[in-house]
């Protein structure tokens, strides 16, 4: 019995239905997780049973958190994260715009360093950095947690593959009108590449949102850290707190979620047209 064209089209589409649930599972059971332990006491967290509802309910997790420096860390994380995000979008498209329509000499090969530096790892530049910060006198500060990270090389890449797509009339346009380079750069070029930013935005809030050495290595004081950092001093050698690290952590979460929500179109569109730009 042979099957219709039809039929093996439903079958393909079942099967990837049922793939793509398989794998929403994978990454939604961790989170489900955390957030079912937030309100198990200790000693029920790592029991041999898995329960999908806590036994013993309580919220004494998230109480004990107040008790921390949490809203402190929570303060200091969107700082640098907003901090980040605005001033990397700022440097990324400028730096982008000029690669993308600007012809000077050895354009190509400076943005092949730059790209290239994306290549070494962040652990060879930590002590270059940290002295730096040093003799600056900016270390525990937002302004050496936030400086020396805007410039990013794979925000650069992308938003100048993204600009190269914009035709060149729209600006020689505006400069017959009488507009000048920022003009156009601000009024033209940034509200075309709304998609590239929204992605980069996106991308950079998780950078700063999870990042864990850069802070450490900067901030040196309890109040002064983002939440990555202060969420691992709850795992102390003789008591870990596991239910108010799994409490901060389902806290920590709800704002890149919410934002990947409210900036998701940008995300998926910024993705696809930077991808076959160039």
């Amino acid at each position: 019995m042979s099957i219709k064209p039809k039929q093996l089209e439903m079958i393909k589409t079942v099967f990837v239905i049922l793939f793509f649930i398989l794998v929403s599972l994978v990454f939604i059971i961790p989170f489900y997780w955390m957030l079912v332990s937030s309100f198990k006491p200790t000693g029920e967290i790592f029991t041999d049973s898995l329960s999908l509802w806590p036994q013993n309910p309580i919220i004494s997790s998230y109480t004990n958190l107040l008790d921390t420096h949490f809203l402190r860390w929570y303060l200091n994380t969107m700082i640098f994260a907003v901090g980040y995000v605005i001033l990397g979008l700022f440097v990324c498209s400028l730096a982008g715009f000029a690669f993308a329509k600007y012809k000077f000499k050895f354009r190509n090969l400076i943005f092949i360093v730059i790209v290239a530096a994306q290549m070494l790892p962040i652990h060879m530049q930590l002590i270059p950095l940290f002295i730096m910060l040093t003799k600056s006198g900016i270390v525990n500060t937002y302004a050496g947690l936030i400086f020396p990270m805007i410039a990013n090389p794979l925000g650069l890449f992308f938003v100048r593959q993204y600009m190269l797509g914009i035709p060149d009339d729209l600006m020689n346009a505006a400069r017959v009108d009488g507009a000048s380079e920022w003009q156009i750069y601000y009024k033209i070029i940034l509200p075309i590449s709304k998609p590239a930013l929204g992605a980069m935005a996106i991308l950079f809030s998780l950078f700063a949102w999870n990042n864990l050495l850069w802070p450490l290595i900067v901030m040196r004081t309890e109040e002064m850290f983002t939440l990555s950092v202060g969420l691992s001093t709850l795992i102390g050698q003789y008591r870990p707190q596991y239910g108010m690290l799994m409490a901060g952590s389902t806290l920590a979460v709800l704002p890149i979620v919410l934002l990947f929500l409210k900036m998701q179109s940008y995300f998926i569109s910024g993705l696809t047209a930077g991808s076959i730009k160039g």
